[in-house]
């Protein structure tokens, strides 16, 4: 793993809706490797290989990340917020947290009390942060409405080639899809490819329908993260059995069309990577529902990195699912004929 290109994209914030700090470190990280990089209104960044090629390979991936945004400041200067995405509510009272402003982080704490710890039906209406003023004028002067907020968290190895960060969802994915484009390139690959971090997973799903309208892909390659059943409160009878460290995870599911997975699991079994299987009933829940629908309807497969305590602030992934993930989409994709 190219482990200082990942840290800069999971220590930058990019709330759903305020993406574009992070797209600034994909493109850093690409303008030398891709022929071409694309925006769009919307935010969404697109890094092509062979443009002219008729072949069409979208690998997407989302760069927001779930998070609080400053609705209102009340005259003593506490920050009441909403929630961008699916946060869960009991992880954020007594955390210090980071409000992204125009002038860089402003740090403040989420207040807690035992009571407030014991209340059922927690909600951000509960949330009240303290950035250590004593007035709405006062706070004006270090923040405004509208500011993204995540908790202050820590970027840290674990055992056994395992890490820990807030908001692997799904960061890690575009660290992936980056990472394949780059060995894709190496392993000589003629398709036309269209990396895409997109932009509002977390609330909308616009950015990838955006993309891949524009893209007009011939295939979709969907990078994300999917649930373990190696961890307390997950049950294996509902998505399958998904560990840590045993490979990337192919979905079963109505959306996704089964020749690619067959030719995804045969370029994993020549290539020796692990891979597992996950179930799904209906939709996925991830942009792949999205671009599957889009154009005249795209052809889609998804690909997921396993993922312990998604949506928390301490999220736990394995370096060497990582690495298979991207060694398998780089190939698929180098070896890839219509």
């Amino acid at each position: 793993m190219e482990r200082e290109f990942l840290e800069r994209l999971l220590g930058t914030v990019s709330v759903s809706g305020y993406e574009e700090p992070l797209q600034k470190e994909v493109r850093a990280e690409m303008d030398s490797y891709a022929d071409e990089i694309r925006t769009d209104e919307m935010s969404n960044l697109v890094c092509v290989m062979n443009p002219k090629s008729e072949t069409r390979i979208m690998l997407s991936a989302h760069a927001d990340e779930i998070g609080l945004m400053i609705s209102h400041i009340t005259e003593e200067g506490t920050l009441r917020v909403i929630d961008r995405g699916g946060i869960v509510a009991h992880t954020y009272p007594g955390q210090q947290v980071c409000i992204q402003t125009k002038e860089g982080p402003v740090y403040g704490v989420v207040e807690a009390y035992r009571d407030l710890l014991k209340k059922e039906n927690l909600s951000t209406k509960d949330f009240v942060i303290d950035i250590g003023v004593s007035s709405k004028e006062e706070a004006l002067q270090y923040v405004e409405l509208g500011d993204p907020i995540v908790p202050d968290t820590h970027i840290r190895m674990m055992a056994n080639g395992r890490f820990t960060a807030r908001a692997l969802d799904d960061r890690i994915g575009v660290y992936i899809i980056m990472e394949a484009f780059k060995r894709a390139k190496e392993l000589g690959c003629k398709a036309g490819v269209y990396a895409a971090s997109t932009t509002g997973e977390e609330t909308t799903k616009t950015g990838a329908y955006w993309c891949s309208t524009r893209i007009r892909p011939t295939l979709a390659i969907v990078v994300d993260v999917t649930y373990t059943s190696d961890c307390i409160g997950m049950d294996p009878a509902e998505m399958g059995d998904v560990r840590l460290g045993k490979g990337p995870v192919l979905c079963n599911s109505p959306i996704v069309v089964k020749k690619f997975n067959d030719k995804m699991a045969e370029t994993a079994e020549e290539a020796g990577i692990p891979i597992q299987r996950e179930a799904a009933s209906r939709l996925s829940y991830t942009d792949a529902d999205k671009i599957h629908f889009s154009n005249k309807g795209v052809p889609t497969v998804l690909v997921s990195v396993p993922l312990r305590y998604m949506h928390m602030p301490c999220e736990v992934a394995d370096e060497k699912d990582v690495e298979g993930c991207i060694e398998l989409i780089a190939r698929f994709v180098a070896e890839y004929s219509a």
